[in-house]
């Protein structure tokens, strides 16, 4: 499954991942720095009813939202070493937690990630253009 859009068109593509795999708890998001995972995590916190801005927990780690339904975690793990450092962070009690987690840079601690997750991938076509696929 994949999808070619225009970054103008990102709160299309958030509704419709969130009707594909929105039964997933947790989906990890695979890109290269600069193909637009936080946007797309924005629009999606927004379809699901968050009001709060979003935005990066790049320092922070993980961010906490709330929708009228759900508790939603957005980790950022691209400051995180290892595993280990992962979990000293309180990254698996987060993901047992919440009842919706979107994780950036899941490669800095696979291992962490429940076999049921959800990986989507970003590649940039060009400066205006994107490519979501499901590996």
């Amino acid at each position: 499954m994949e999808w070619f859009y225009h970054i103008n068109e990102i709160e299309k593509i958030a509704s419709e991942l969130l009707t594909q795999f929105g039964h997933t708890r947790v989906w990890a998001l695979e890109a290269p720095m600069g193909a637009g995972k936080t946007t797309l995590i924005s629009a999606i916190c927004k379809n699901m009813g968050v009001k709060d801005q979003v935005s990066s927990p790049t320092f922070a780690i993980m961010n906490e939202y709330h929708s009228s339904e759900k508790v939603i975690y957005h980790m950022d793990w691209y400051r995180l070493k290892d595993e280990a450092e992962a979990q000293r962070a309180g990254v698996e009690m987060a993901l047992d937690e919440a009842d919706f987690c979107l994780v950036e840079w899941p490669e800095k601690a696979l291992g962490l990630l429940p076999s049921e997750t959800q990986f989507i991938k970003i590649d940039i076509i060009d400066t205006d253009h994107r490519r979501i696929y499901i590996p």
